[in-house]
């Protein structure tokens, strides 16, 4: 029965966005630009408000099977705020599936380990051509957030180690370990290259990654037993306890009650309030 719930709660995550969550404020959708763009090989989806110079971008993620246009409704929420708001495709996802739609979860959740980790890893690593991109092509501020859901969050984080240019990060339902114990889960067993992958990118043991101290929050579910939320917990007291000393105000968990791996309307509300106070 713990299994079902969770798995219901699931596909709230991943499905499709909700009215809450595709709501302009009135006023605000006529005045916003849609466009597909493409970063090398990488297709992104970028919301905007028409003049994108000066402003800060934002990088924001699916859940696990999801794609950039599945993110619309949370992009025009960021960018009738007045940022540039970008969904970069995931690896594996999307137009870069390598496989029918309906294999890939077979596929990874068959293996955690194996087959989640270079996901998370390669598209984090991404994020700093994109950077790039928004910048010469855009004119948008060197200083950048990101975020998304579970494994969009999942992979901010990381990115965030990646690349200096990432100030705040917002990541909803998501961990900074990967190992995820305590996940209901089965999480399979590494092969050579996912080890190497996390032993690379894994945000838990590279604490040293996040020396230039990004905003960090975690919107999570306080009941959430896919994702358990002590991986956040864990993750910001060690930093607490070493580099981010006297910057603890920089990390936070936002825990919401009775909430599992799903969506609720305020961690969106949450990540919004926490850009617009870290990156204006």
């Amino acid at each position: 029965m713990r299994r079902f719930l969770a798995a219901a709660a699931l596909c709230l995550t991943f499905g499709a966005v909700s009215a809450a969550q595709a709501a302009d404020p009135p006023g605000q959708a006529s005045q916003l630009v849609v466009k597909k763009v493409k970063v090398g090989e990488i297709p992104a989806l970028v919301v905007s408000p028409p003049d994108t110079k000066g402003r800060h971008l934002i990088l924001w993620y699916p859940g696990f099977s999801g794609t950039k246009e599945g993110t619309e409704g949370q992009l025009r929420q960021l960018a009738a705020r007045g940022f540039v708001a970008m969904s970069p495709e995931v690896y594996q996802h999307g137009e870069r599936r390598i496989e029918p739609q309906a294999k890939l979860p077979l596929r990874v959740r068959g293996n955690i380990r194996r087959y989640f980790w270079p996901i998370l890893a390669k598209t984090a690593e991404e994020t700093t051509p994109m950077i790039d991109w928004a910048i010469k092509e855009l004119g948008v501020s060197p200083e950048v957030g990101i975020g998304g859901t579970s494994m969009g969050g999942d992979l901010s984080v990381a990115a965030a180690g990646v690349d200096k240019r990432i100030k705040v990060v917002s990541a909803i339902v998501a961990t900074p370990d990967w190992m995820r114990p305590g996940s209901w889960e089965p999480p399979g067993e590494p092969d050579s290259v996912a080890q190497a992958w996390y032993d690379k990118r894994n945000p838990l043991t590279h604490l040293d990654s996040y020396r230039h101290r990004p905003y960090i929050a975690f919107q999570s579910g306080a009941v959430d037993i896919q994702v358990p939320p002590d991986g956040g917990e864990r993750f910001n007291a060690a930093l607490k306890q070493s580099i981010y000393k006297g910057y603890e105000d920089r990390l936070v968990v936002n825990l919401i009650p009775g909430i599992g791996h799903g969506f609720h309307p305020m961690m969106m509300t949450n990540s919004i309030a926490w850009f617009e106070a870290h990156l204006k």
